[in-house]
């Protein structure tokens, strides 16, 4: 039974089998629940139950974005429940930088699931036959055996992230109608199965967990590390490509990434997808992974975009989260906090869009949110109801007029290179005209300070 075909490469709408998704800890546990080929191809993402990428919450998570002050919303997000199988979960923020990172951030958080269900799928079906050929409902009983089992699929999941952020950050670059030489994304991506925690992320940002101690105390376990360039092993890698890495003087908290002929592009981050234009400087798109096994002690994780973290402790995160009045409107509390605290933090600044995911791990939501704002949408309804780069949340407010951290002051030459390239998005995107990057005019903070010309489209002189 080792024939098994991989869903990315079947197209004639045939089912696949519980045998051919080949996960070895599903050999213990029957799975029920299976996609049809046109379910995980990426024109049909909108008709996958359970899959949510707008403000709302599902059976296990609640989710909301905020538009900052800088223009169009480039955060985006999703939680994918009965993600391969009916136990496992897929949870990933995505933040965009660059005059197109919102177009990046959306294209990653519908891509990068995918590939990742086709690579580990593909690891799968070398050693498919054995698990396949085994009683599912048999219980494993040796201690020695079951190690081995857990460490295989650990290497498995490692192997699969490093190969699928590989190929998304290769499909982003030879995408010829979006430009990610200036532009990128950052990737924060989770996948829960059973107690098993699996980690890959790129950029800054974070996730965490909210656990009890010994006290009985809900206290916070940083589970990622903000990827930038002041970590002396992404600076000491950059300046082996010959990138070089400074902070400028009007904001030396803050290390940004340059090309080595020129002061450009100040980007904020060490790893991400895109940003092409420094790809051969030292910054890489590959993933680190963790993962981690879940006790009762465990109650939920939150991921966000660094829009909150900017403003907000992990203990104050998960104060607010455990403190919010139901589940379901844990992550619009969070974010509404954070607004907030730029406010009062950081008054001279422009306010940074906001992404948070919130997974309790107990499997629960709350009942009485039934009634509230956030309701459970399919993805099909989701997608109708999508306006991430509107001015106004999904919840019909405002977004907070408030900042963004950074203090940068930007010429009045380059405010309008960013106004050019930015209307030419527009035109993609139908953001109206009061909106289009108006955070970029005066003081404000960017993950990526200049924007280059495309020197692949560059015509050499006669």
């Amino acid at each position: 039974m080792g024939g098994c075909v991989s869903t990315s490469s079947r197209s004639n709408g045939e089912k696949v089998s519980p045998e051919c998704l080949g996960i070895s800890m599903f050999c213990r546990k029957r799975i029920r629940r299976t996609f049809s080929d046109h379910a995980v191809a990426l024109k049909h993402l909108s008709s996958i139950p359970n899959r949510i990428f707008t403000n709302g919450k599902s059976r296990t998570c609640c989710i909301f974005t905020q538009q900052g002050r800088k223009g169009i919303n480039q955060d985006a997000m999703i939680v994918w429940e009965d993600f391969m199988a009916e136990d496992v979960t897929f949870c990933g923020v995505f933040d965009g930088h660059g005059p197109h990172g919102h177009l990046v951030a959306s294209k990653v958080r519908d891509v990068l699931p995918l590939k990742l269900m086709s690579t580990f799928q593909s690891f799968e079906s070398k050693g498919a036959g054995d698990c396949c050929n085994e009683d599912p409902q048999l219980e494993v009983v040796d201690p020695d055996k079951d190690q081995v089992v857990d460490d295989k699929m650990e290497t498995q999941w490692r192997e699969s992230f490093l190969q699928s952020y590989k190929a998304m950050d290769k499909e982003l670059r030879s995408q010829p109608n979006l430009d990610c030489f200036c532009s990128g994304s950052t990737a924060i991506t989770l996948l829960k199965q059973g107690s098993d925690l699996y980690i890959g992320y790129i950029g800054d940002s974070r996730a965490i967990l909210a656990s009890k101690d010994e006290n009985d105390s809900m206290v916070a376990v940083q589970l990622t590390v903000d990827l930038k360039p002041d970590l002396p092993k992404e600076a000491e890698r950059i300046k082996q490509c010959k990138g070089r890495v400074f902070a400028l003087q009007d904001e030396p908290e803050v290390q940004r990434v340059w090309l080595p002929f020129d002061n450009a592009p100040g980007l904020a981050m060490a790893r991400a997808f895109g940003d092409f234009c420094v790809k051969d400087y030292g910054v890489i798109s590959v993933p680190e992974f963790s993962h981690r096994v879940l006790t009762e002690r465990d109650k939920f994780i939150v991921l966000a975009s660094d829009g909150v973290w900017d403003v907000l402790s992990n203990e104050e995160v998960v104060d607010i989260v455990s403190s919010a009045s139901t589940r379901s409107s844990a992550a619009r509390i969070l974010v509404d906090a954070a607004a907030r605290e730029w406010k009062v933090k950081y008054p001279t600044s422009k306010m940074d869009d906001c992404a948070v995911v919130c997974l309790f791990l107990d499997g629960k939501m709350d009942l009485e949110s039934d009634n509230e704002e956030e309701q459970s949408f399919s993805s099909a309804a989701l997608q109708r109801n999508h306006s991430g780069n509107a001015a106004e949340s999904d919840d019909g407010h405002n977004s907070e007029p408030s900042l963004q951290r950074n203090t940068t002051v930007r010429s009045a030459e380059h405010n309008d290179v960013y106004k050019q390239v930015v209307a030419e998005a527009d035109q993609e995107t139908a953001v109206t005209e009061d909106q289009k990057w108006s955070g970029l005019e005066g003081v404000t903070r960017v993950n990526s300070l200049v924007q280059l010309p495309r020197f692949s489209d560059e015509r050499p002189r006669p």
